[in-house]
């Protein structure tokens, strides 16, 4: 990367700068691959933040069908944790999971889970397998106390999967299909519902799957307790990477938690973090980490700037830490501060390997959490900070009372945030369609084929806040 003119001599954040185009041979954006090159095995740079509200077992197997990576939060308790990186691993990689209900769970419990969208599945039946499968939007146009085992008039006409297990043979079938939705079928097993829109996303991503053909995914491990002991139980469940994560990453007890699970030899990439300096991003690699996670106080739900002062602007930060951990070979991924797609590319054109996501997957389909319904009858989840009291109470939930009020004491972060769900892109795949369009968009201005060059293409100029804001588009007509 290089600066348009004079590199500034204070700190950027991603609506500081902006890109500017070049010569480009690089015809579509198709023609761009956006695989890392972080020994992940990701086929678009975008990870789930591991965050309670952020990254389920469902965001898990959903994002690296796409072929991105969530991180499973840390709080998770070692059985938890073991069962969803089995759950996740047992997915199929080229069909999307659907959400499973027994016949007994009515209309309104079932919308408490999912929302009422096209393209989503849900299986009914019992221990045996789904008697059924039928889309979710189906869920709106029945009175809530109905019992999900008397819509079996709803049920998609089933399909073997043979006849869509190729993606673009699937969109043809499904072509013929009223209402494009499919229930599929394999050796007289309901295992997924099928959507057009589903079958021609296949045909554009590709998944994130380990050397078995299995989805991939990662875990927060932390850096307390027995740390070698819970990343090797996890390793063994087949986690391919893991995460060893504080909010102070640059600090000894994380140094010697990288070096123990290193000197293991656990056989999957270790990513440690939080840090935003090229001192602390090469400690870390000499430590042991293969990817740092470079990014303090810009998340949404953060206030570690407000509360101590401490963090500094993203932008800036992955420059520098990107450069360092390069000399090193090593990457590092941006952790926090994208509201847009231009802030995605910008992560990457500074050196990250892939941008970690939190807040703004939280409202999707995948996330975890129940769903709510605001006055004006609008859908939302709940999304709340890492350090905060909320998930400080969770996390130390089993500590005697007054050793869990000393710790909720210095919580920070935000406890409770409404999180719209967007009735325009309300599942995952809407937000990944947007952000990698944006992305594959803004290689081919820099003439760019795949994240290497663009990181090594890429222009940026310092902009005015004026200039962002001409950037955007006009809410009103004139």
């Amino acid at each position: 990367m290089q600066f348009y003119g004079a590199q500034p001599q204070y700190d950027l954040t991603y609506s500081d700068v902006f890109l500017v185009p070049s010569r480009s041979e690089v015809g579509s954006r198709l023609g761009v691959d956006l695989a890392t090159d972080d020994r992940t095995g990701m086929t678009i740079p975008l990870v789930a933040s591991n965050m309670n509200a952020v990254s389920g077992r469902r965001m898990a197997a959903a994002l690296a069908r796409r072929g991105g990576l969530a991180v499973l939060p840390q709080d998770l308790d070692r059985d938890d944790a073991v069962a969803a990186v089995r759950w996740v691993k047992a997915r199929e990689a080229t069909l999307p999971a659907p959400f499973e209900f027994d016949g007994a769970t009515t209309v309104a419990e079932a919308l408490e889970v999912v929302p009422p969208v096209a393209g989503t599945a849900i299986a009914v039946g019992g221990a045996h397998g789904a008697d059924y499968v039928f889309e979710a939007l189906e869920l709106d146009r029945m009175p809530g106390d109905a019992r999900l085992g008397d819509l079996g008039h709803l049920a998609a006409p089933v399909v073997d999967h043979a006849e869509v297990a190729d993606a673009r043979a699937a969109f043809d079938r499904l072509e013929d299909v009223d209402g494009g939705f499919v229930a599929v079928e394999r050796d007289g097993r309901l295992i997924a519902g099928l959507a057009q829109r589903d079958a021609l996303r296949s045909t554009l991503y590709r998944p994130a799957v380990d050397d078995e053909g299995r989805l991939r995914v990662a875990v927060a491990v932390g850096i307390n307790g027995d740390v070698v002991g819970r990343a090797r139980e996890l390793r063994e469940a087949g986690a391919d990477v893991l995460v060893l994560d504080t909010a102070h990453g640059h600090q000894g007890a994380m140094h010697r938690a990288v070096e123990a699970v290193h000197e293991a030899g656990l056989g999957a990439p270790i990513v440690a973090g939080n840090v935003v300096s090229s001192s602390g991003t090469r400690d870390l690699v000499r430590a042991g980490a293969h990817i740092v996670k470079v990014g303090v106080g810009p998340g949404a739900m953060c206030t570690t700037r407000m509360m101590t002062a401490v963090g500094r602007p993203q932008f800036s930060a992955v420059l520098e830490c990107a450069e360092t951990a390069a000399n090193h070979d090593a990457r590092v991924w941006a952790d926090g501060g994208v509201r847009y797609p231009r802030d995605v590319a910008l992560a990457l054109a500074a050196g990250g390997s892939a941008v970690m996501i939190g807040s703004w997957f939280a409202g999707t389909v995948e996330a975890p959490g129940r769903i709510h319904v605001d006055e004006r009858g609008r859908r939302y989840k709940e999304s709340f900070g890492m350090a905060s009291s909320r998930a400080v109470a969770g996390r130390f939930g089993a500590l005697p009372a007054y050793e869990r009020a000393r710790k909720q004491l210095f919580a920070e972060g935000i406890s409770n945030s409404t999180i719209l769900m967007d009735p325009e892109r309300p599942s995952l795949d809407d937000l990944l369609d947007m952000i990698t369009t944006g992305v594959r968009s803004s290689c081919t201005y820099a003439g760019a084929k795949n994240l290497v060059e663009f990181h090594e293409r890429a222009k940026v100029g310092v902009q005015s806040a004026a200039g962002y804001e001409e950037g955007k588009a006009l809410p009103v007509s004139w």
